[in-house]
């Protein structure tokens, strides 16, 4: 936990490469615009985008100081780490007081939650006072909390890039479904359409026979 004033923020937007995905890129940097004015209004903010279409979207506005669209390349847990590395650097020196993720939380692949969560500073955990007892701790508790909670800062980084490449697969795959569905419908309508206009044109020349047909016999 830093109990530091937060003056300048640095926000971490987790959107996708590619679009025809709905709102799922929308959505993200919908919120990420929405902490620069209303959330962190009057401080500085600047962004690190992961994906492409947060470094086109918020590279016009904002200050982008990173864009790791390549992670997606090769999403592992040791290429997430090396940019978690950076953001802990990042807030170690004192480059910024606070680190927020934007991303899109998988439900299922009709539904995406567009989260914001905190990195650093480590909001500590409220536990209930219980009785005090005396604990060994091997190794000590500074090597276990040395080791411990940048890997754990690295999985929460991790956790919410996978997550949000989950989302992006179900994103497009339910924007292609509708797509297709749109599409069939207005197929379907179209071919009434035609069919109705060429039946009403047949009907014209049938009229126009019967018509011909009478006046040759009068």
């Amino acid at each position: 936990a830093d109990n530091r004033a937060v003056n300048k923020v640095l926000v971490v937007s987790v959107t996708s490469n590619r679009g025809l995905c709905g709102a799922f890129n929308t959505n993200i940097l919908k919120q990420s615009v929405n902490l620069v004015e209303n959330v962190y209004a009057g401080k500085e903010v600047d962004f690190v985008a992961v994906g492409k279409k947060a470094n086109d979207y918020l590279g016009k506005r904002y200050n982008v100081i990173a864009n790791h669209s390549g992670v997606f390349d090769d999403l592992t847990f040791d290429n997430v780490a090396a940019i978690a590395e950076n953001l802990m650097e990042l807030f170690t020196v004192g480059a910024y007081d606070r680190i927020d993720i934007v991303y899109n939380k998988f439900k299922n692949a009709a539904t995406q939650i567009v989260m914001t969560e905190q990195f650093l500073p480590i909001v500590p955990l409220e536990v209930e006072e219980t009785a005090s007892v005396d604990y060994t701790f091997e190794p000590s508790k500074v090597e276990i909390i040395e080791q411990l909670i940048p890997k754990s800062l690295k999985t929460q980084l991790y956790k919410g890039i996978r997550d949000s490449f989950a989302s992006e697969h179900g994103a497009r795959m339910t924007a292609m479904h509708k797509a297709t569905d749109n599409a069939t419908e207005l197929r379907d309508q179209l071919k009434l359409t035609y069919n109705k206009a060429r039946q009403a044109a047949i009907t014209n020349e049938i009229l126009e026979i019967v018509g011909g047909a009478e006046a040759l016999n009068n």
